[in-house]
């Protein structure tokens, strides 16, 4: 199994990673989960984030071949367009992320939204192969944080978004619109099926304890140190372990504006007729206020 070169970005702000991981044979490379910096207190945006990734590429001489985001996540924005428009590389996802643009299109009220994956380059399907370089990757569907999650294993890299976090923080959460307790508990043991030695990259790490942030495990060590994992051995009591730590949990401060900008592919809203962008905010659609009783 070949081994790709692995660049991890953590993102303070979000607790987001984002990877580049690149083939030492020839210098191509996959950036994975990019981040466009948002600050919802001003509304500001920004590339910090991706201008340091764009850095990295360069200092290593890379070329970019592919810009993959496992799903449309709910804690950051993507930057993948706007890397896009630098490297000139496509932009994936999984397919059904035209499940998750379909149920979203409704709360933003979206009548004339096209939730088709029109606004990636690539939509992966379960078991498609690809190749960063010389190395073979695949995509396993990972659904239970989303309907549209997956997980890309390029080469011995196992890239599982927000399914595993770091043995010490557990898994992810499930109670998202779409999300499934169950479906991630099968998710899960999917990719433990992997060998031992696959290393696996998590999307975030929140510092538990307050430790340095971390990001890089193993299959085995995932199976014998998880704290979700071993303390939940069955799917029943995964699924009760899982649902209850996601009811003391608030939503993601950023998933309302995260979702409408992440189901584009990573686009901003179009301007106005002023010159000025805006994000819609829809009231009372979502569970899980701060002030509920029980969180």
């Amino acid at each position: 199994m070949t081994t790709p070169i692995v660049k991890g970005f953590y993102d303070p702000r979000t607790f987001s990673v984002q990877y580049v991981a690149h083939c030492p044979a020839t210098k191509r490379a996959a950036i994975i989960d990019p981040v466009l910096d948002f600050d919802p207190k001003s509304g500001a945006t920004a590339t910090l984030s991706a201008d340091e990734i764009l850095s990295y590429v360069e200092a290593q001489g890379l070329t970019v071949e592919w810009i993959l985001d496992t799903h449309p996540h709910a804690d950051h924005l993507s930057a993948a367009h706007y890397l896009k428009t630098k490297t000139g590389a496509p932009t994936a996802i999984g397919e059904k992320v035209t499940e998750v643009q379909t149920l979203w299109k409704d709360i933003y009220n979206w009548p004339d939204f096209p939730a088709d994956g029109s606004q990636w380059d690539k939509l992966f399907a379960a078991g498609e192969t690809f190749r960063v370089g010389e190395i073979d990757a695949r995509v396993l569907f990972s659904p239970g944080h989303t309907l549209a999650s997956i997980t890309y294993v390029v080469g011995d890299a196992a890239f599982v978004h927000d399914t595993l976090f770091q043995p010490d923080g557990g898994t992810a959460r499930a109670d998202f619109p779409g999300g499934s307790a169950r479906a991630l508990w099968h998710s899960i043991q999917e990719i433990l099926t992997l060998p031992d030695t696959v290393r696996v990259f998590t999307g975030h790490d929140y510092q538990p304890g307050g430790r340095e942030p971390a990001w890089e495990s193993t299959i085995g060590e995932q199976k014998a140190k998880n704290i979700h994992l071993t303390r939940a051995t069955t799917e029943a009591e995964f699924v009760e372990l899982r649902e209850g730590r996601d009811k003391t949990l608030s939503m993601p401060k950023l998933i309302l504006a995260a979702l409408q900008v992440n189901t584009r592919g990573g686009r901003l809203p179009e301007p106005e007729a002023n010159g000025t962008r805006y994000l819609k905010i829809p009231l009372d659609r979502l569970a899980g206020a701060a002030w509920d009783d029980a969180r």
